[in-house]
């Protein structure tokens, strides 16, 4: 069989289109302001630099405001709390984003919830997570809200299928495990802990790699006909799964690059504008 690409730089480049047109609207609803996502980069890791620097690039591509908060790597819990604050009483900011991993000197949970609900358009506080896993209105965070807007642009069925996470982290693992449970999928969680992974990962209809490791996840242990996402990205441009033995068994998967990852950053930007609409108008 031919599997199918499920394309993420395609689909997201055509969601920054709609949005950029969005925001024109709603920037001439609003007397000229603009959208504004607000990004706090705690230190001087290269790579959350590099991060912040394409959210920034991609807010200026679709017309929005990006406002940068650069604090030093010897920043404390409550200092970067302070800097929240002011994110949250700022009524020209939509959306806030503390770029992960912040200095291991800083609470990152207690700053996360720190963020108002109305802001956290990164999906990351205990408050939203528990809002978009009872189906309630809540931003789902990020790069899981990116690979449900993947599959369901191109047409895979979720509902009934079996689905098997493998990673439990609370800005990945956790939240897409509840998303695709609302989307009525029977799901398996794997970690750590978990015994017999190659067996569980072979029963999965659709499989979600979110370990973390690259090449974690070989691609023996997936079932022929399989719908494969990795959702990690590592040096070499490798993901957690190993699929250089090919996709042709499987009927759909997200190449490494160029799948999950620019879906997380047009998802970050939708929810950005969706809460300036809440604003605004």
């Amino acid at each position: 069989m031919t599997a199918l690409v499920l394309d993420g730089k395609s689909l997201a480049r055509k969601i920054e289109a709609e949005l950029a047109a969005k925001v024109i609207e709603l920037t001439s609803k609003a007397g000229g302001t603009k959208p504004v996502l607000a990004t706090i980069l705690v230190g001087d890791d290269p790579a959350s630099a590099t991060y912040v620097k394409m959210k920034g690039n991609a807010c200026e591509r679709i017309g929005m405001a990006s406002l940068r908060v650069i604090l030093s790597q010897s920043t404390t819990t409550d200092e970067l709390l302070a800097e929240i604050d002011k994110l949250n009483a700022d009524p020209r900011v939509h959306g806030i984003l503390l770029q992960h991993p912040v200095p291991k000197q800083i609470d990152e949970r207690k700053c996360f919830d720190r963020i108002a609900q109305e802001k956290d358009v990164d999906g990351v506080t205990a408050l939203g997570f528990g809002s978009m896993s009872m189906n309630e209105p809540a931003y789902g965070s990020a790069t899981p809200a990116g690979i449900m807007r993947l599959l369901l642009d191109y047409g895979v069925s979720i509902e009934g299928k079996h689905a098997v996470v493998v990673g439990r982290s609370p800005i990945l693992g956790k939240p897409i495990a509840m998303m695709l449970l609302n989307a009525n999928a029977t799901v398996t969680i794997c970690h750590s802990r978990t015994q017999g992974l190659p067996q569980l990962i072979g029963l999965a209809d659709i499989l979600i790699g979110a370990v973390g490791k690259p090449r974690f996840i070989k691609g023996e242990w997936i079932k022929d006909g399989a719908i494969v996402i990795d959702a990690g990205y590592h040096p070499g441009g490798v993901g957690d799964i190993d699929l250089s033995a090919g996709t042709d068994r499987y009927a759909a998967y997200t190449p490494v690059p160029g799948g999950v990852g620019p879906m997380t950053i047009a998802m970050l930007m939708a929810q950005t504008v969706e809460s300036a609409e809440k604003s605004l108008v």
